[in-house]
């Protein structure tokens, strides 16, 4: 018998027999896996989930439960803070945010279905409160609905499509919504009758001709052949925590030492791959520091070591770090008069590198040639007073001079400041989830969401929060609902 492996289709015809059998096998049991079995259950398939871990989670359940909904005149929580928010809006700035790698047909038939989809959200039991929470906030912790959680309102995307806050997060208290959200989508898939498989490794998919008919998995250091007797979801995460995969796709990740994730090694696209899926933008990460806390914090200004800004800090946190790691060297300054100064957070890593009554004694202590950030401040202050930033289009209310001293230059080091990162880059898929070839046909059986897929968050330097559960939780429902209405 050939040995199972990640990297090579396992022939049907090999099977020594079959473990067991279901109409959907789903590989992963975080909010795209959970999504793919409620849908697939409710179109009648059986279903079972195969899960690495103990229990359900992955990083679905680390984040802040936010899913970026709009369009169709805006939802509940938009409509009642006076955002109306169009379908075409929804569908320009997705594609904005997905800059040269976003997928058309993603990103509108999303726009199309997001409020539709918010209800499918509430009908399988997440709460929502309904508010809306001005400012910039990483994520609520007083239960709030509503908030900004992208670039929306900053340039060029406001140029783009009209702004409106899209961050809808479940009714929670305190950080971490992700957990409350995958243990209400667990349970509507267990009542649904989804049967879940835990500690279960996956090393090879098993095809027939040309078709994905099964999985082979590791279980109690025991080979376990499952066949799927309509298809295969992939639903595996990304891999952020595969140092091999990221030195070969993704080297820029190791220029910063913290990746989100739970079991993101990439597991998934590596099976897509070996059936002959194509991996695109591989390339493509998140990253982000938390600087926006406090928000006071937005209103400075930002430099790299030879002095010279480089992005409009009004943007998305996000956006702010995923260019800061593009300049040269090791690390970038955050510059803040005392009026607009709070101490970081400690988990932020950030350190006072310089002080001064002017700019030039900061730029004198942090050793940066005479007339570099001081004339940079100089221009800044001076257009900020007449309400214009004619390099980066900063907008008011966050523009505004840095003039009242004693001034502050807080460092952001690569190396040893909070840089959290995941990676974006994954399997190509359809509209449909259907994984496909290098020709860009489905492959039968094989269906793919979340970020073991490029999805609707294909771009680092666009990203927007709750576009990632946004891409999980719908496309993960595609899949399911695909796979299930497939016919061998």
């Amino acid at each position: 018998m050939t040995e199972p492996n990640l990297h090579q289709l396992f022939p049907a015809s090999e099977v020594p027999q079959w473990d067991s059998e279901t109409d959907v096998i789903i590989i992963g049991f975080g909010a795209t896996g959970v999504c793919a079995a409620i849908e697939a259950a409710n179109a009648g398939a059986s279903v079972t989930i195969f899960e690495r871990n103990s229990g359900s989670g992955g990083a679905s359940a680390l984040s802040g439960g936010e899913i970026y909904i709009g369009g169709s005149g805006g939802s509940d929580a938009q409509r009642a803070a006076g955002f109306e928010d169009s379908t075409e809006d929804l569908a320009a700035y997705l594609k904005a945010a997905g800059g040269p790698y976003h997928d058309p047909a993603k990103c509108d038939l999303y726009a199309a279905e997001s409020l539709n989809h918010y209800q499918w959200l509430k009908d399988q039991g997440i709460p929502y409160r309904g508010n809306y929470l001005p400012g910039k906030h990483i994520e609520p912790t007083d239960e709030s609905t509503l908030i900004w959680s992208g670039s929306e309102a900053a340039a060029p995307f406001c140029n783009v499509a009209k702004p409106a806050p899209r961050g809808h997060v479940i009714q929670h208290m305190g950080w971490g919504g992700g957990r409350p959200l995958i243990d209400i989508l667990e349970q509507r898939a267990r009542d649904l009758g989804a049967k879940v498989v835990v500690d279960a490794r996956a090393i090879a998919l098993i095809a027939d001709g040309e078709r994905i008919v099964g999985t082979v998995f590791r279980i109690d250091n025991q080979l376990h052949f499952a066949r799927a007797n309509k298809g295969v979801v992939l639903a595996t995460g990304g891999f952020a925590l595969n140092e091999d995969m990221r030195r070969r796709y993704c080297p820029e990740t190791f220029k910063i030492n913290s990746p989100i994730g739970d079991k993101d090694d990439g597991i998934g696209i590596m099976l897509g791959m070996a059936a002959g899926g194509d991996a695109v933008h591989m390339e493509q990460f998140f990253t982000t520091c938390p600087w926006t806390m406090p928000e006071s914090h937005a209103y400075g200004v930002f430099v790299n070591q030879a002095g010279q800004r480089f992005i409009n800090e009004d943007c998305y946190h996000g956006r702010v770090s995923r260019v800061a790691v593009d300049q040269m060297g090791d690390r970038v300054y955050q510059l803040l008069d005392v009026a607009h100064f709070v101490q970081p957070l400690e988990l932020a890593g950030i350190t006072i590198a310089g002080t001064g009554d002017t700019w030039e004694e900061v730029e004198a202590e942090l050793e940066m040639p005479e007339g570099t950030l001081s004339t940079t401040m100089a221009f800044y202050n001076k257009h900020a007073a007449e309400g214009r930033d004619p390099l980066f289009d900063k907008r008011a209310p966050i523009l505004t001079p840095l003039d009242q001293g004693p001034f502050i230059a807080l460092e952001l080091n690569f190396e040893t400041s909070y840089f959290s990162f995941f990676t974006l880059g994954g399997l190509r898929t359809s509209a449909d989830a259907e994984v496909l070839d290098r020709a860009g046909q489905p492959i039968a059986g094989l269906y793919a969401a979340g970020r073991c897929t490029s999805g609707l968050p294909a771009w680092g330097h666009g990203y927007s929060s709750g576009l990632s559960l946004a891409d999980c939780t719908f496309f993960g429902r595609r899949a399911g609902a695909k796979a299930a209405l497939s016919t061998s």
